[in-house]
């Protein structure tokens, strides 16, 4: 297989992109020596991932880089710009929440999660926390403790947290700027390490509350005070020198690869993360791509030690912090703790990663092999309505057998009736005509929930876009379950074993898009609900309506919040009316 084009690669360093047959690139690599690496591809034996990718290629480029270090920049370059299929280190890299300490033009704190850490240097930043939970509870101590500015916006007069003394009422009043300093060093010496400033105003607060015999105060401020000494003794650890430093090691085995990183900050530890690859690529080229890549998005510390099988000359011209390793002593002690962590996670998660990938992979080759097509992506669409109000429709999507949530949608319908053909017509044209002029991926696999009708529909309208693309329904039984699997090119149902992967995957596919487009359809409804509830109090219009829907979203969590709560989004007065309007609705309700 490609005998004569791999005859033609020079033995060079470089970067190398794979196509399929639709011209898309599916993945990027680098190499030391492009034609050894790509006759690996060719000439040896393959499993898992790589077999499958190495099937859909239809052809492959290179470009000759001086040395490897050119090579790894452009592999890195041309990831980010095509983001192919098959380059999964950081498919689904999840930001970490981080406390964000803002002087000013107000002294605020809050948990914040930033897609890319490195567009907000100008916070100050403390984490990442992988425990969101922690970082909010400690902000919200810390907000209780110290009289911050709590809203985001500048009222006209003083609002209740200033007369709960948990603001200094920065909207109207000159504030010492000594008390300020004191104020903000007190929560900056805490957020790096020192535990004392916080448990001494704690214990401050709980002796005055209990003189004041406010003892369920007290007691609250107490569970606080315990919580904080839990959280700092879990996160102690044997090097004091208070240097922010990510430690990382790994373990290869069976075709996967573990990377562990360990969160040292101000000589403790903040939390960890794993991530567990199948491997596409020689695995130590895997793992300089992935730390590359990892610290494009997050934040860099001042050290990062590593095991000494990997290159850290190479990836500190990438990155720009100090890459140290070490053969002896605490910091070997603590490298050997994260690889023990990063061999323990693939262990006991390899099981699970052989049941995953029979239940997705493995199935969404089985639904290939049955349609006589590659499939990757599949949108799948429902409609909702009730007597033909509300209309919408909902589209999912899985790739390579796993839903990908950031790519679902929600569509209001402007058919106003009962009319599932006219209804799928709208949501497929709306759908990939947007694909079309905007130049979005389209799917291998259209699936559209329900028989000949919707698929007919789906059909006509991709003939009108001229796009060819495979459509299949799923066809519900009486009790409203998946039962068949219909091709839309003959409108035949495909014999499909009940107990089989496939057909518990078809089901999967189908549960979860009705469960997406049903929850739409009753968030339309409820919103419908809350305006008319909200248009009968008076003081809220158009704006206030809108932001009370955004935050809280039914008349449920509307009723269950406090006026103080309700007074962040409109002024107090109006707050208590409208508790009072939504008590008395609610009795009424029950009645």
């Amino acid at each position: 297989m490609f005998k004569e084009e791999l005859n033609l690669v020079p033995h060079l360093p470089g970067s190398y992109q794979m196509y399929n047959k639709d011209n898309v690139i599916i993945y990027v690599g680098k190499a030391k020596d492009l034609r050894n690496r790509l006759s690996s591809y060719f000439n040896g034996t393959l499993t898992g991932k790589t077999a499958i990718m190495v099937s859909e290629i239809d052809h492959f480029e290179y470009i000759v880089t001086n040395n490897e270090l050119e090579a790894f920049i452009l592999e890195l370059n041309l990831i980010k710009k095509y983001d192919p299929r098959y380059n999964i280190l950081l498919k689904d890299d999840k930001s970490y929440p981080y406390i964000e300490y803002t002087s000013m033009p107000y002294p605020s704190l809050k948990v914040v999660r930033y897609l890319n850490i490195k567009n907000h240097k100008n916070k100050t930043l403390f984490g990442p926390f992988v425990n969101a939970y922690a970082a909010r509870r400690i902000v919200n101590l810390i907000n209780r403790l110290y009289p911050l500015k709590k809203c985001d916006h500048m009222e006209k007069n003083v609002c209740l947290y200033y007369h709960i003394k948990e603001c200094l009422g920065y909207c109207v009043k000159d504030i010492d700027k000594d008390e300020l300093k004191k104020m903000e060093s007190d929560i900056i010496k805490f957020l790096k390490g020192n535990e004392e400033v916080i448990t001494n105003k704690l214990k401050e607060k709980i002796n005055f509350y209990s003189e004041q015999l406010n003892f369920e105060e007290a007691n609250e401020l107490k569970k606080e005070l315990e919580y904080i000494k839990i959280v700092m003794q879990k996160q102690r650890v044997e090097l004091h020198d208070n240097v922010n430093r990510d430690i990382i090691n790994y373990y290869f085995d069976n075709g996967y690869l573990s990377i562990e990183i360990f969160f040292l900050r101000n000589g403790k530890l903040n939390g960890h993360v794993n991530k567990i690859v199948p491997v596409m690529d020689d695995y130590m080229n895997e793992l300089e791509y992935f730390i590359a890549l990892y610290y494009s998005k997050h934040e860099v510390p001042k050290e990062i030690l590593l095991d000494k099988s990997i290159d850290t000359l190479l990836l500190s011209d990438i990155i720009n912090t100090k890459f140290t390793t070490s053969i002896k002593g605490k910091k070997k002690t603590l490298l050997d703790m994260v690889y023990k962590n990063a061999k323990i996670n693939l262990e006991n998660k390899f099981s699970i990663l052989e049941k995953e990938s029979s239940r997705t992979s493995d199935a969404n080759k089985e639904l290939s092999k049955l349609l006589g097509i590659n499939i990757y992506r599949i949108d799948v669409f429902d409609n909702s309505n009730i007597f033909g109000t509300f209309n919408v429709s909902g589209m999912v999507v899985f790739k390579d057998g796993k839903p990908s949530k950031s790519d679902y949608r929600k569509y209001k319908i402007t058919v106003d009736k009962n009319d599932d053909y006219n209804t799928m017509k709208e949501v497929i044209y709306r759908r990939y005509f947007r694909c079309l002029i905007e130049k979005k991926e389209l799917p291998d696999l259209i699936i559209v929930d329900g028989g000949k009708t919707q698929i007919h529909a789906c059909l006509d309208t991709l003939n009108d876009l001229n796009l060819k693309i495979k459509v299949c329904g799923l066809v519900k039984n009486d009790k409203h379950r998946t039962n068949d699997l219909m091709d839309g090119d003959t409108l035949e149902v495909y014999e499909i074993d009940k107990t089989s992967n496939l057909f518990h995957y078809l089901t999967r596919i189908q549960d979860e898009v009705h469960r997406f487009t049903i929850n739409y359809h009753r968030e339309i409804r409820s919103k419908a609900s809350i305006s008319s509830i909200l248009d009968n109090v008076e003081g809220i219009g158009t704006v206030r309506r809108k932001e009370l829907i955004k935050h809280f979203g039914s008349v449920k969590k509307i009723s269950e919040a406090s006026v103080l709560e309700l007074a962040k989004f409109v002024p107090e007065p109006i707050a208590v009316k409208l508790k009072n309007y939504l008590s008395n609705y609610n009795k009424n309700e029950h009645n």
